[in-house]
């Protein structure tokens, strides 16, 4: 298959470059390298990538021509946007790389006679501040990166309600793992204790549930949907796990594996943050027969040899902030 990646110097998007490659899939990769975060941090995933055999081509989804690059494209899995929950990045910010690049995404692909499957990644945050229903629940989005990104879902589908456009959209829940961003929860922990750094966590977080996936069993899902896309055509999927821990959990792990305490420094409550998420993935288990099966102590172990391995000296990962 010829498959298009957008994102694909990001977290979930380079594996997912990693593994279409390997099982010997022409992919071509496409990101901006926008410096949310370290571009180092971005360009060494790229290298990950041409090394395993993809092709990948540096452009802004919400200004570049886009149609010389889909013109093959039987499968695009969109996984570019605007991340995070930051209060310095503007609604205009997320507005563009959520909304506007999507709609430009998807009027690239209107005439193409290549295309089988449009695969909109999309956000658990969509839910709002409890994301424990199944698809049907109605959307409460709290944030900014919530309502832009449900808007890029609904982009999507509405194409395949009018046009019958093929799309998809899935929604995914707390992923982590080798490649995380910098900023999350893991990758922020990890370099604190490493460094014997105060670890910034934010007022009643640890008390917070979440079904924390892991990249690869994520991966797992959004690969199977591009094998049984007619079983997903039109439809909004969970994925992750249905597995749930609290925060204060997750930390516990880490502090294991690393074997010393994080020094835990108290910030102000986070706004937009959510309080509980817990994947209902039976949709999933149905449709694809998706069965997420990595523990959080195999997962964590992972990112936190990833992290001591290939960035803990070697790579600056908060040489950029937010913009």
């Amino acid at each position: 298959m010829n498959i298009v990646i957008t994102g694909a110097a990001g977290f979930i998007g380079s594996h997912l470059c990693e593994r279409l490659t390997n099982e010997g899939h022409e992919v071509l990769g496409l990101d901006n390298l926008t410096p949310y975060y370290s571009p180092d941090l971005k360009t060494h995933n790229v290298k990950q990538i041409e090394k395993s055999g993809a092709t990948f081509k540096m452009l802004d989804l919400a200004q570049a021509k886009l149609e010389p690059h889909l013109e093959a494209a039987q499968y695009v899995f969109h996984l570019a946007g605007q991340p995070g929950l930051s209060s310095e990045v503007s609604l205009e910010t997320y507005a563009r790389n959520n909304i506007s690049a999507t709609h430009r995404l998807l009027e690239a692909l209107e005439n193409s006679s290549a295309l089988k499957g449009f695969i909109n990644i999309a956000t658990s945050s969509i839910y709002g501040q409890d994301a424990s229903g199944d698809e049907a629940t109605e959307p409460k989005p709290t944030s900014y990166y919530g309502v832009t990104k449900l808007a890029a879902e609904q982009l999507a589908l509405a194409r395949y309600r009018d046009e019958d456009f093929p799309a998809c959209s899935l929604r995914l829940f707390s992923v982590y793992g080798p490649r995380e961003r910098p900023e999350k929860l893991y990758p922020r922990l990890i370099h604190s204790i490493l460094s014997d750094d105060p670890f910034p966590l934010y007022q009643g977080s640890a008390e917070h549930v979440r079904s924390y996936s892991y990249v690869q069993d994520i991966v797992d899902g959004l690969v199977m949907c591009m094998t049984k896309f007619e079983r997903v055509n039109g439809e909004i999927i969970n994925i992750g796990t249905d597995k749930t821990m609290t925060t204060g959990a997750g930390i516990a792990i880490v502090e294991e594996l690393l074997g010393k305490k994080a020094k835990i420094a108290l910030q102000p409550k986070r706004a937009g943050d959510q309080l509980r998420t817990s994947a209902n993935i039976d949709k999933a288990r149905d449709l694809l027969g998706y069965n997420p099966t990595t523990r959080p102590q195999e997962g964590l172990a992972q990112e936190v040899a990833w992290y001591k391995e290939e960035v803990f000296g070697q790579i600056d990962p908060y040489a950029a902030n937010a913009s």
